[in-house]
């Protein structure tokens, strides 16, 4: 069994973690654009001309499923992904966790890059799944690429503006950006401070979407398997290692853990 995974960068690291998780034995492809990212400010077009060559690039490799881990992507690009590999392969797209954040009717803060907050695609989930809910949309403008190339100092910079702008009183908080997910830990901290010490929930889509990819190719998860799994990296196209910012993350240190088991035979 193979999952292949795609994005511009590094954010498909949490979804490829939560996959490695549920699925120990399962061989992961992670394919992404380092000579095209970042992908946010291109035009739709472009983005999934950029989209379409990271996919195929993957689809050579003949993975059982594809998951656009890429919020971005998802918007612009999921549906001609699937025209151009579906049935064959099933593609499955990134949404924000916006319905499960709403489900209380609490107060919601979404966590967004510039060009998705506000944009009709976001406002669009708010109405259909947070209209009983006070939401508030929180524009999250260096943090992405501050993620992408490991800058901790960058990180805590952005984290501490977009916490700046997040209600004291919010009881949820979804990370709209594969890459957030990445830094989970820093935002808590960011947002327990300016709350006097309460935490709200967390919503993110890593788990989500790797379950669903295992339902679409009729699979169970089976965490307690043995870690057989393999790993394959393309960057761009061509095969290599994981990046090394890649590294300074969990999700990476779980994932690169694959390649080093294949290296030794377990």
């Amino acid at each position: 069994m193979k999952i292949a995974l795609m994005d511009s960068g590094i954010g498909l690291l949490a979804a490829a973690a939560a996959t490695r998780r549920l699925r120990p034995d399962a061989d992961l492809l992670l394919s992404s654009d380092p000579d095209g990212m970042p992908w946010g400010p291109r035009t739709p077009a472009d983005l999934t001309e950029r989209a379409r060559g990271v996919a195929r690039a993957a689809a050579a490799l003949r993975p059982d499923a594809l998951i656009v881990a890429c919020n971005t992507a998802s918007v612009h690009s999921l549906e001609t992904l699937r025209a151009d590999l579906e049935p064959d392969i099933p593609v499955i797209g990134t949404v924000p966790a916006i319905k499960p954040a709403a489900a209380a009717g609490g107060r919601v803060a979404i966590w967004a890059t510039p060009a998705t907050t506000g944009s009709p695609y976001q406002r669009g989930l708010i109405r259909e799944f947070a209209a009983g809910a006070a939401v508030t949309e929180v524009p999250c403008p260096g943090l992405a690429d501050a993620v992408e190339h490991g800058d901790e100092e960058a990180v805590v910079r952005a984290v501490a503006a977009a916490a700046a702008l997040t209600p004291s009183d919010v009881t949820d908080v979804v990370l709209g950006c594969t890459h957030y997910e990445l830094v989970e830990e820093p935002i808590r901290a960011a947002i327990a401070e300016r709350a006097g010490g309460a935490q709200p929930v967390y919503h993110g889509s890593a788990e989500a979407v790797a379950v669903q990819a295992l339902r679409r190719i009729g699979v169970a998860p089976a965490p307690e398997l043995p870690a057989t799994g393999t790993l394959t990296v393309l960057l761009s196209g061509r095969p290599s290692a994981l990046p090394a910012a890649a590294l300074g993350y969990a999700e990476g240190r779980l994932v690169a853990q694959l390649a080093h088991d294949a290296a030794v035979g377990r």
